[in-house]
């Protein structure tokens, strides 16, 4: 994979950029592991906006990703890389001795043929998904669990990747993406290895339309809003009326911590 900039034809091309990928095998989608993907427009079930900024976007199906690689004890091997629209990097279809299939996020180094397994005794090596009590000290790690049998929630988008970096009693201390050490639980089951596609966060989008593609709609300063609107608002020309930057609800913007109460997992708490 790689970013690829487009010739200057006309002044949308100017500055966009695409990652290529060079490694997909497989071009429609495995019809069993699609569902539909309604839109919300960031509204819930009163018409309420409850997340900012989200509307239209292409139309996609969403592909079933198993995050819990629920198939223990079972040999896999990889069939196909393919490309998704809901995320920002390529997944693997594996094909499972017991002839289930599934989809998983693909890590770095990972190609077709590849052997994969889920299990507490499958080797240490990418790809592989096991409790953390088996993985050896120092390993890069994703889809990390923060409950056992819930699914991994923790790195999980391009080129991320946690680290084992201890293990006390029947903890282990990992090292997040934001650099925040914390403790997890050592029953809890994490893949080996770096999630492909790292280059993702260097490129550049280039117009206004294709954050639009992606279902992102504009987001408005709040000083060129009316008072009403945000505490930003009004005045004679650029005003701030001499106040601390807060967000349209009158919270801090200025690095105020939000957490209501220490959690004792954490022992390094993010920069």
């Amino acid at each position: 994979m790689a970013i690829v900039s487009r010739k200057p034809r006309n002044a949308s091309l100017r500055f966009q950029q695409f990652i290529k990928y060079e490694d997909l095998t497989k071009k429609d989608p495995e019809k069993s592991l699609l569902a539909p993907l309604p839109k919300t427009g960031g509204r819930n079930a009163y018409g309420r906006i409850t997340s900012r900024h989200k509307g239209g976007g292409a139309k996609k199906l969403y592909r079933i990703i198993d995050f819990q690689r629920k198939h223990k004890n079972v040999p896999g091997v990889v069939r196909a890389i393919e490309y998704d629209p809901n995320r920002n990097l390529p997944i693997a279809l594996v094909y499972y001795s017991n002839g289930a299939k599934a989809y998983m996020l693909k890590p770095e180094n990972i190609k077709v043929g590849d052997a994969v397994m889920s299990s507490e005794k499958a080797e240490a090596k990418v790809g592989n998904c096991l409790p953390m009590r088996s993985i050896p000290v120092g390993f890069f790690i994703h889809n990390v669990e923060m409950y056992p049998g819930k699914g991994g929630k923790i790195a999980r988008s391009a080129g991320c990747s946690v680290q084992l970096v201890a293990k006390e009693d029947d903890k282990a201390i990992l090292k997040m993406p934001s650099g925040e050490l914390r403790y997890m639980g050592l029953d809890n089951w994490a893949t080996i290895g770096v999630l492909s596609n790292a280059d993702y966060r260097n490129m550049v989008l280039g117009k206004a339309g294709r954050t639009r593609h992606l279902g992102i709609r504009p987001t408005v300063r709040g000083m060129a809003m009316n008072p009403v609107d945000h505490p930003h608002g009004g005045g004679e020309g650029r005003s701030k009326s001499g106040s601390h930057p807060t967000t349209p609800w009158g919270k801090s913007c200025k690095g105020a911590r939000t957490r209501t109460r220490k959690s004792a997992l954490i022992i390094k708490r993010r920069k």
